[in-house]
């Protein structure tokens, strides 16, 4: 009884004192290649070899873009900034395994950049997560707030609109 009790108690720590797989986790290499990720998008280098093939990428839709289609989506994006990026203001990142063993790298980033043409400056914040298989990215999500990217760019078109106008009645 006595060696019954004490194979339990030993069974009991064996068991107990086994490494289990981390579920939450702000170190892994996940969250590297996301950081890299970043680093590249701040770059202007759209580099894809961080994502499959098959990757859908959802920015505040429920309508997905290609790999091309993203690195597409943000180059045409470039043409109204001077300068923009990810700042290094307090960024987080976790990884997380879900009950069904999907690994996903959650971020939350400040984003800033300046309107060419009128120096205005926007920054806001940005929930960035992204979904890992055989260490690459199957899906990515990004939600943020346009509403003050999309008034700026309004008034410039406005504003341009209007001078076309002045001009032509200038020339009449």
């Amino acid at each position: 009884m006595k060696k019954l009790f004490i194979l339990s108690i030993v069974l009991v720590l064996f068991t107990a004192c086994q490494e289990q797989s981390k579920r939450y986790t702000q170190q892994s290499p996940e969250i590297e290649t996301v950081k890299k990720a970043i680093q590249q998008y701040n770059a202007k280098n759209y580099d894809t070899s961080f994502y499959a093939d098959t990757c859908k990428t959802y920015f505040n839709s429920d309508k997905f873009m290609t790999v091309e289609e993203t690195m597409s989506f943000h180059k045409v994006n470039e043409n109204y900034y001077s300068s923009r990026g990810f700042t290094d203001n307090d960024p987080e990142y976790e990884m997380v395994v879900t009950d069904d063993g999907e690994t996903w790298v959650n971020c939350w980033l400040e984003w800033k950049g300046t309107m060419k043409e009128t120096g205005k400056e926007i920054t806001m914040p940005v929930h960035l997560t992204y979904r890992f298989a055989d260490g690459k990215i199957v899906r990515q999500l990004g939600y943020w707030d346009p509403t003050e990217v999309i008034l700026e760019l309004q008034a410039i078109e406005a504003s341009k609109k209007e001078l076309s106008q002045q001009e032509a009645e200038a020339s009449k």
